[in-house]
């Protein structure tokens, strides 16, 4: 697989909570902040996004999807001078997968939720992602715009097995916003995304998802890159943010806890397996990026 398929593949969600909202002017909610990653659609119509800490508040037309990947509270409105009701109080009343109506409905309408890839494995992919991802582009819209579609349609008219096909949607709304933007930032600016459109850290991102027990340097990564050690260190950390040897130790303990989670594996044979000659190192490598033992995450995880 390439390196953004593995790293959704092993980031599971946990748990998803998505429902509809019909909604006629005038109208705001309050969403508090969440672990997981926001996903919202407008389907028809158009309304506002602030976003705690952003400068501006951004625009949502029709069809446009936006992808909120930090633990911040926001809201939605269609006049930002309005006071908003509580997300929590209008959603909660109904259940999920539910459409909500608001002042009659048939003007604004959009699909939603979130996506709770628990503890510390959000915190890892939020690190290698933009704060908000917003697709707005008509022919990348025009990817998203069947999806979201079938999805209201599955909401508003509950079909045999509807609440499953919703779920999915849900989530290929989420992959398809990566990927779609991955594609538009086309390698420019700084994150992950952007390091992957780069032909040459790509190759080394790649080599180290291939590979991850490989006893990796700085100098094999940059060679792989075909690139001097201190330009490929360089380009490497102003794109992803991180060293090479930290994204490969990221990588390592994603792995790690998949392994945790889903393996009937020893704790020592999954650490010989990404490349740790010892279940010491193992243990204090994972306990310095995930803020626990692997034991003590396998036991919290089969909870």
């Amino acid at each position: 697989m390439d390196p953004l398929s593995d790293v959704l593949s092993i980031l599971r969600p946990r748990s998803y909570m998505f429902r509809g909202l019909d909604a006629r002017a005038p109208w705001s909610i309050a969403y508090p902040p969440t672990d997981g990653f926001g996903c919202y659609a407008v389907v028809s119509g158009a309304c506002w996004l602030v976003v705690e800490g952003e400068p501006e508040a951004i625009r949502l037309a029709t069809g446009d999807c936006v992808l909120l990947t930090r633990d911040k509270p926001f809201r939605m409105a269609s006049d930002l001078a309005l006071s908003p009701v509580d997300a929590v109080a209008l959603f909660g009343a109904v259940r999920e997968g539910s459409v909500v109506t608001l002042n009659g409905g048939g003007a604004d309408s959009g699909v939603g939720g979130y996506f709770d890839f628990g503890g510390k494995d959000a915190g890892l992919l939020r690190d290698l992602l933009p704060p908000i991802v917003h697709i707005r582009d008509e022919s990348d819209k025009a990817a998203l715009r069947s999806a979201m579609e079938l999805m209201m349609r599955e909401l508003r008219e509950p079909q045999p097995g509807g609440f499953l096909v919703a779920r999915h949607l849900a989530q290929l709304m989420l992959v398809l916003a990566i990927r779609l933007h991955l594609t538009r930032v086309g390698g420019v600016g700084a994150g992950w995304l952007s390091a992957l459109m780069d032909r040459q850290l790509a190759a080394a991102i790649s080599a180290m998802h291939e590979n991850p027990a490989q006893a990796w340097t700085l100098q094999m990564l940059a060679r792989t890159a075909s690139m001097s050690r201190s330009s490929f260190a360089q380009r490497f950390k102003e794109k992803v943010g991180l060293s090479p040897m930290e994204y490969l130790t990221r990588w390592r303990m994603l792995l790690a806890g998949e392994k945790l989670r889903s393996s009937g594996e020893s704790i020592a044979a999954i650490g010989y397996s990404l490349g740790y000659e010892s279940e010491s190192a193992f243990g204090a490598a994972f306990r310095r990026l995930m803020g626990c033992s692997p034991r003590q995450y396998a036991r919290g995880r089969r909870r």
